[in-house]
């Protein structure tokens, strides 16, 4: 059996895939008796209460009066390397390329190449970011500095390949949910603020970004509900939010339409919905619908990304062409009027959650790169998930 490691962890803390992932496995790691770490600038808000093996350090920035813009990546380098030294950390794994993989390479310059360095690549680092000419030698750079490189889907390592002319290996490591608190549960009583027995809800979940594509959400509810009893439950905060509330008003969808506002905890506002949608112009993953599918809700989407390699197209969802608001309706439709196939594919999605994105199987994964990246035997077992 292969020693515990002490894992420094940086993540953006803050609403969003990459920090929950981050913030998730860590708690996971830790649970398994390692020593986590986690170097960010706030708490990662699903870090929670105490929890043994896990520490945080916070991130200070210097405001000097010299610097125009507070310089963030060399106080979180600096503070990398600090925390390395003093906690004799093993490994960093960061989570986007930039800043985090950057500074994880200064911080490995000032301690020393004992210090290894793993990277996850989540999707904007790349599918954004490395669109900048500016940013892709740095981006280049920090990926090639790294003693591991993951990345959550297949789409995404090809598309960081083509996009950067990456040559060295990437190891797929999907992202997961944790079956003890994404489940299934009866609330009955918390539907019955949002929808009458008669009504299906339909359900959607971001950060309110024009990528997401929230428009096309309303247009496809907008749709469903004209042909069954539907409201439209709206989770989450973004800059798009206040365009999508003139829209429903235009509409004159405001009496279907709740809004949930930002939520830390999801697991169980999504077992009220009968129909997850998740139209995205973009989404390397999509853990929304990961989440969603744990809970037996199966996900309305496009054909974006990583999508595809996580909803099985008739089997645990339906997806459409990017923008194709009326298939996405009529797939809507389709599973909503009929409770058989609805209840097929809540099933489906159960197993397909519970095997191939099960979160013992994915911890063991990132372990295994760990101590591959330090040189030790580990010979982890594969975790039989069901």
């Amino acid at each position: 059996m292969a020693r515990p490691l002490k894992i420094g962890i940086t993540c953006y803390p803050t609403l969003g895939g990459s920090g929950v992932v981050a913030t998730e496995l860590g708690k996971l790691l830790a649970e398994k008796g390692h020593e986590i770490h986690f170097i960010t600038h706030s708490i990662p808000f699903r870090l929670g209460k105490f929890q043994r093996n896990i520490f945080y350090h916070e991130v200070e920035i210097n405001d000097y009066y010299v610097f125009r813009y507070p310089p963030y990546d060399l106080s979180l380098a600096s503070k990398m390397a600090q925390v390395a030294k003093m906690q004799n950390l093993d490994l960093l794994h960061v989570h986007y390329a930039v800043p985090h993989a950057i500074c994880a390479y200064l911080a490995k310059q000032m301690v020393g190449e004992e210090l290894k360095t793993v990277t996850t690549l989540h999707g904007t680092d790349i599918t954004v970011l490395a669109q900048d000419e500016s940013l892709k030698d740095l981006i280049r750079l920090g990926i090639h500095q790294s003693d591991a490189v993951t990345a959550v889907s297949r789409d995404l390592i090809r598309e960081t390949q083509e996009l950067l002319d990456i040559e060295r290996p990437i190891d797929l490591t999907y992202n997961f949910v944790d079956k003890r608190i994404y489940y299934p549960r009866e609330c009955i009583g918390l539907r019955s603020e949002f929808a009458s027995p008669d009504e299906k809800i339909m359900m959607h979940i971001s950060n309110f970004r024009p990528v997401k594509r929230v428009g096309d959400v309303v247009d496809v509810f907008a749709k469903v509900s004209e042909k069954i009893p539907a409201k439209l439950l709206l989770v989450g905060e973004g800059p798009e939010l206040s365009r999508i509330q003139w829209k429903i008003q235009a509409m004159g969808l405001q009496d279907r339409v709740h809004f949930l506002g930002k939520q830390d905890d999801v697991a169980q506002v999504i077992s009220l919905a009968d129909v997850m949608l998740l139209p995205s112009e973009k989404e390397s993953f999509g853990l929304v619908a990961l989440e969603a599918m744990a809970c037996g809700v199966p996900t309305i989407g496009s054909q974006a990304g990583g999508i595809p390699e996580l909803v099985a197209h008739g089997e645990t969802g339906y997806l459409a062409p990017i923008g194709d608001t009326a298939l996405m309706a009529d797939y809507a439709i389709r599973l909503l009027r009929d409770p058989v196939l609805h209840g097929v594919v809540s099933k489906a999605c159960l197993q397909r959650a519970r095997t191939m994105f099960c979160n013992d199987l994915i911890t063991a994964e990132y372990e295994s790169i760990y101590y591959r990246v330090m040189g030790i035997d580990s010979d982890i077992p594969v975790p039989v998930c069901e």
